[in-house]
């Protein structure tokens, strides 16, 4: 009776094994990559999973969006400076078999890519385009990437640069260079100024000359502008047309003397 017992228990034991080496559950978004005596034999899943103990074995893949971050690189730009750069990477897995069939470990192999994929893009561009044009930048990174891992099974969704870390002699001479760029603007903006005030000034000296009643009411107002400062100097304006009399040379409109042969 107790031997009958005893071979119950080993038989529930051995069940219980069995179902537990052959019963997979997998989440939504994980799928199983299966092998039968190490040959691939298919992907399953979301749900349940039943293997052949012993003859099949199932790796799970996690469907999700992975984010990664790539280490400071040190890079040099095509105006020969030196900057590190560092960058977040955005990827999922779009087919479970390439991408453990197809390379060892998917996610140091994509880290690895994207570091030497930073390097050299960002290596063809000048120092002011890595500052000013990121989103460009970016999007020819995630280019790259998504290309060359499509063969992995790997999707790139994002590539976003986070830091450039300059040096502070670079800080000093952007700084520098950022102030001479707005004192030339404050130039230009003056003499800009200057010029629509002379064509103003030369538009309104036509418009003057072409009645002289209207330089009279212009006197008459600069007098009274000078009358409420409270000041004790008093100007009198004086036509040019008298000093044009006083002026002229002698001799000038004159008659000139004639010779008979």
């Amino acid at each position: 009776m107790i031997v009958s017992y005893v071979a119950y228990l080993i038989i529930a034991l051995l069940a219980a094994l069995f179902l537990s080496a052959a019963i997979r559950i997998l989440r939504e978004y994980e799928r199983g990559v299966v092998f039968t005596l190490g040959r691939f034999t298919g992907v399953k899943g979301p749900g349940l999973i039943i293997l052949v103990p012993f003859v099949q074995q199932m790796v799970r893949v996690d469907l999700r969006v992975v984010v990664q971050d790539v280490p400071p690189q040190d890079v040099i730009s095509r105006d020969n400076v030196s900057v590190k750069v560092n960058a977040v990477l955005y990827f999922r897995i779009v087919d479970a078999e390439r991408a453990i069939i197809q390379v060892e470990d998917f996610m140091t192999a994509t880290n690895q890519l994207a570091q030497t994929t930073l390097r050299s893009v960002l290596g063809k561009h000048e120092l002011d385009e890595m500052l000013a044009e990121r989103d460009r930048l970016n999007s020819d990174i995630q280019e790259i990437l998504d290309q060359r891992t499509d063969a992995w099974g790997i999707k790139v969704s994002n590539v976003e640069i986070k830091h450039v870390d300059l040096n502070e002699s670079m800080v000093r001479a952007i700084a520098k260079q950022a102030e001479a760029e707005r004192l030339r603007r404050a130039k230009v903006i003056n003499a800009d100024g200057e010029q629509q005030a002379a064509a103003k000034l030369v538009e309104a000296g036509r418009m003057l000359a072409a009645e002289p009643q209207a330089m009279q009411l212009r006197y008459f107002e600069a007098l009274h502008d000078i009358a409420g400062e409270r000041t004790s100097t008093v100007v009198f304006p004086l036509p040019m047309d008298l000093l044009r009399q006083f002026l002229q040379q002698p001799g000038d409109g004159g008659g000139a003397m004639s010779r008979t042969p």
